[in-house]
């Protein structure tokens, strides 16, 4: 995809998020016909007044999540400045459509992963990771029918990135734990709390930081020292409203949560 169409792929979408409004699909002159063209599209995102990058997340990295917009594998997205909060945080639900928060194990790296042409694998990734952290992601998509936009296009809408809530560090011994059998609970306000694991993500949280990486290096790009990796919901994802407020309890690990005003 040409960098002209790339760049006027973004904007489009950029007003939609601005405006809250939704979109059918991309043109078809602009439209990304492959991932590739997808995370051309998406890259214009940075400097485009969201601020920085600050990490990056993968969406449907469980069945759930998956069936919930429609495609057969994960894709990546960025997490810029701007969408990032704190444990606690108070957050306008606004225009989101997918009404969904979603408990997730994510990384902070202390070395770059750059591109390279053998793949990265599980050990030698988590090598490069300094630390655990306990998250909820807050999706939405400007497509009116995200289900049926396909991975190509939902990857130019940055995976559903929107909101995200970046919580405490979990413990040291996260590193001595199988992830993958490690209950969650998220409850929202006092709705029956809904178990997930870790094992619904790719498999293990640590499968699923591996498979970013190797996305990323297949399209030229660096996952960098500093960023965060969010890596999927762990269970199915939360249904919210406005004024709600969502807990993820990760037992041993501690707690993460946020709330949304009421208006």
């Amino acid at each position: 995809m040409e960098d002209s169409s790339a760049r006027a792929s973004s904007e489009l979408l950029l007003r939609s998020w601005r405006d809250g409004t939704v979109i059918d699909a991309l043109p078809a002159h602009l439209r990304p016909a492959t991932r590739a063209d997808g995370y051309a599209i998406q890259a214009h995102l940075e400097g485009a007044g969201a601020g920085a990058l600050r990490g990056w997340k993968i969406a449907a990295t469980s069945i759930a999540g998956q069936r919930h917009i429609g495609v057969d594998g994960p894709l990546a997205g960025r997490l810029l400045a701007s969408m990032v909060h704190g444990d606690g945080a108070t957050l306008a639900l606004g225009a989101n459509r997918m009404r969904v928060a979603e408990p997730e194990f994510a990384f902070v790296m202390a070395r770059d992963l750059e591109p390279r042409a053998e793949p990265w694998p599980v050990d030698e990734v988590m090598a490069r990771v300094a630390a655990l952290h306990l998250a909820i992601e807050v999706p939405d998509s400007r497509f009116a029918d995200f289900a049926t936009a396909g991975a190509a296009q939902l990857v130019a809408d940055n995976a559903c990135a929107h909101q995200f809530v970046l919580g405490p560090e979990a413990p040291p011994a996260w590193r001595g734990l199988d992830l993958a059998a490690h209950v969650v609970h998220g409850r929202v306000g006092e709705r029956p709390p809904r178990e997930g694991r870790g094992a619904n993500v790719l498999g293990d949280p640590r499968i699923a930081l591996a498979w970013i990486a190797n996305e990323l290096s297949r399209h030229g790009m660096v996952l960098a020292a500093g960023q965060f990796v969010t890596t999927g919901t762990c269970m199915q994802p939360l249904e919210i409203a406005a004024g709600d407020e969502v807990v993820a309890d990760f037992g041993i690990l501690g707690r993460v949560s946020l709330r949304f005003a009421a208006t």
